[in-house]
C-alpha cells in the first residue's frame, strides 16, 4: 500500500481523494505493476484488495464531480430564469422577511443564489419569489393582430 500512500501523498494511511481524479489508466496499470514488482513471491499482497481500493476512491472523486457539477448547473438555470423575469412584477419577500411588490430591474449572481432588484430599489432572493405577474396591458406575445 506504500504505492498508493506515495501517490497521494499520504503517510499516515489516509487518502486523498483529488489526486485519483486525473489518474488514467495508465497511470493505474503502473500502481498495480510497481505493487506486484516490490511484493515477496513467497507472500503475495492481494492485488485485488489494492485494484478494490483505488476504484472505490476513483468513484468518490466522480460522484464529487457530478455533484458539484449538478450544483452549478442548478445555479446556472436559476439565474437564467432569474433574468426573464427582467420588467416582469413580481412579489416575495427581502432577507428581512419584508414583503414587497414591484417590477424587476435587474438581477445579479449571488452565493446564495439569484437576487432580483426591484424598482423600488428593494432586493428579493429568488427562493423568496411566491408570486409572478403580468400587467393586463403588457404584450406577451398573445396578442392576435
Amino acid at each position: 500500500m506504500a504505492t498508493v500512500d506515495a501517490l497521494t501523498g499520504s503517510q499516515s494511511g489516509g487518502s486523498s481523494v483529488s489526486s485519483f481524479s486525473g489518474m488514467s489508466s495508465d497511470d493505474f496499470m503502473k500502481i498495480v505493476l510497481s505493487e506486484l514488482s516490490k511484493q515477496d513471491p513467497l507472500k503475495p499482497n492481494d492485488t485485488s484488495a489494492l485494484i478494490e481500493q483505488i476504484s472505490q476512491i476513483r468513484s468518490i472523486q466522480s460522484d464529487i464531480d457530478l455533484s458539484s457539477t449538478l450544483k452549478s448547473l442548478v445555479k446556472d438555470d436559476q439565474f437564467s430564469t432569474a433574468a426573464g423575469l427582467i420588467g416582469t412584477n413580481i412579489s416575495g419577500l427581502t432577507d428581512a422577511n419584508l414583503r414587497v411588490t414591484g417590477i424587476v430591474t435587474t438581477v445579479s449572481r449571488t452565493d446564495a443564489g439569484a437576487v432580483l432588484t426591484l424598482l423600488s430599489g428593494e432586493r428579493v432572493p429568488m427562493s423568496k419569489v411566491d408570486e409572478i405577474s403580468v400587467f393586463a396591458g403588457e404584450d406577451n406575445g398573445n396578442s392576435q393582430g
